[in-house]
């Protein structure tokens, strides 16, 4: 898949910091969305010039995105990096007219950690009267800390050595905090009242059960969900290609129909 003209900015001087990536003549400009990254919840994914990072197939597929590089566990641990996001989120929703020239939907997305901290954000601003989400896109993400489903136990995750493991116990240094719904929103009780999801896994991903199993759970909370299942592991350079037509087929079912002008 050949990348496509992408405008990068640096946006938020007074918190995290963020990039601005935006398509040329994008077919959804009417959809922004904030992407949280992978790592485990402590490191950031290294700049791969040979593949599209997540946050440009977001672009590519034609929404403004604002990737936001969160604090890390362990100096940062739970709720630190979810509050961050939060008032990114509120600050985004703010400055839109200045920053963008107009008021548009919102959407949250993130792949692993990322995924966990988006579907915390849905929870946290359906619990605290908004920012309003239009959407949220979860890519492989990290929903559970104790990662004994079945494809985790076949992938191998969840030993002592595990980055997933060690990672969520930086995040979660208190063992009481894995109760906390925004900590593990796959334990959440009440998911009613979130915005419709695209779930992204794949069939050998250690976390593939964790997002089917949320993907169940918010579909019987009556939460409208997409589910796409990759053949591969997320290797953007194979699974470009699908992501990017997932994405364009979820930001479509958000979007209402447009009017036709007459002839």
């Amino acid at each position: 898949m050949d990348r496509l003209p992408i405008t990068t900015v640096p946006i938020q001087p007074a918190g995290p910091p963020a990039r601005l990536l935006q398509r040329d003549e994008s077919p959804h400009p009417g959809l922004v969305v904030m992407y949280l990254h992978g790592g485990a919840f402590v490191a950031r994914p290294s700049d791969d010039a040979s593949s599209p990072s997540v946050a440009q197939l977001l672009a590519a597929a034609g929404a403004t995105v604002v990737a936001l590089d969160y604090p890390l566990a362990p100096a940062h641990p739970f709720p630190e990096p979810l509050d961050a996001a939060y008032r990114a989120l509120q600050w985004l929703h703010d400055e839109q007219p200045a920053l963008l020239g107009r008021r548009a939907p919102l959407l949250v997305a993130g792949e692993e950690a990322g995924g966990n901290l988006a579907a915390a954000l849905t929870l946290m601003a359906r619990d605290r009267g908004g920012p309003t989400i239009a959407g949220q896109i979860l890519l492989s993400p990290l929903l559970d800390p104790y990662l004994v489903t079945a494809s985790a136990r076949a992938a191998g995750t969840g030993d002592a050595r595990c980055p997933l493991a060690e990672g969520w116990h930086q995040y979660l240094p208190r063992c009481s905090d894995a109760q906390h719904p925004y900590a593990a929103p796959l334990n959440s009780r009440r998911l009613q009242g979130l915005p419709p999801a695209l779930i992204v896994t794949s069939l050998h991903d250690g976390l593939h059960d964790e997002g089917a199993a949320y993907a169940a759970q918010l579909r019987a909370a009556g939460v409208g969900v997409h589910e796409c299942v990759l053949d591969r592991m997320l290797d953007r350079t194979h699974a470009a290609a699908p992501l990017c037509a997932a994405f364009e087929r979820f930001f479509g079912s958000l979007e209402p129909p447009r009017r036709r002008t007459a002839p």
